[in-house]
Formats: structure tokens, C-alpha cells, sequence
């Protein structure tokens, strides 16, 4: 199931169902869920889920960044597994992007941490 947590004007949203990678193909499918809400809202997308991103993927977050921001909303994500962190850093995009990052190795996972920069 999906889900959209709703915190002052701002939406906690988990990726649709199924999607573990945002790759070409599910990367159309993830902006045609979250853009609708960046641009009515500023949303954190929770990215637990994803274990894998390649260039099409970094295009839709690209893409939900500019709407939202071309209306006045931040975009950012949290729960980012340490492989698609390191390949958002690879691109720029982690200090821009990344809000905050789950820590894989903690008894509880996905509990939300702080990035350290």
C-alpha cells in the first residue's frame, strides 16, 4: 500500500509498490505518483525501498525537484540506502536531494538519522 503521511504542508510519501529500482521504466511511474504533490506541497519521499538508481531514475528526481520548486515546494528524500547515496554524491545531487539517510546497519532499521554534512 501506499502512503502519504501529511505534516504541515508537507507530505512523508513512500514509493508505489513494486518499485525497488528507478531505472528506466519505473522512473515514469514514480513522477506520475509524486508529481501531482510536489507541486501542491512539499514532499519527502521515503526511499527505503530503492535499492538501485541509474540515469533515467536521477532525470525523474531532477524533474520532481524543478516542479516542485517551480511552485514554491521543497523535494527532498530520506531513508537513502548507502548505494544510491553514494551514486547521488557521485552526481552532485546528495547535498541537494538527500535529507536524510538510513542507517543500514542499525538493530532498528530504517529509523530516520541525520546526514553528518
Amino acid at each position: 500500500m501506499n502512503t502519504v503521511m501529511e505534516r504541515r504542508n508537507q507530505s512523508i510519501v513512500t514509493v508505489p509498490n513494486g518499485i525497488t529500482e528507478l531505472v528506466r521504466g519505473s522512473d515514469l511511474r514514480l513522477v506520475g505518483y509524486v508529481d501531482p504533490l510536489v507541486r501542491s506541497q512539499d514532499v519527502m519521499l521515503d526511499f527505503a525501498a530503492i535499492e538501485r538508481i541509474d540515469a533515467a531514475g536521477i532525470a525523474a528526481l531532477i524533474a520532481l525537484y524543478g516542479s516542485a520548486r517551480n511552485t514554491g515546494h521543497s523535494f527532498r528524500l530520506c531513508n537513502v540506502r548507502k548505494h544510491v547515496s553514494e551514486v547521488l554524491a557521485l552526481v552532485g545531487l546528495d547535498h541537494i536531494l538527500v535529507g536524510c539517510t538510513a542507517d543500514w546497519n542499525s538493530p532498528v532499521r530504517g529509523v530516520l538519522a541525520r546526514t553528518a554534512a
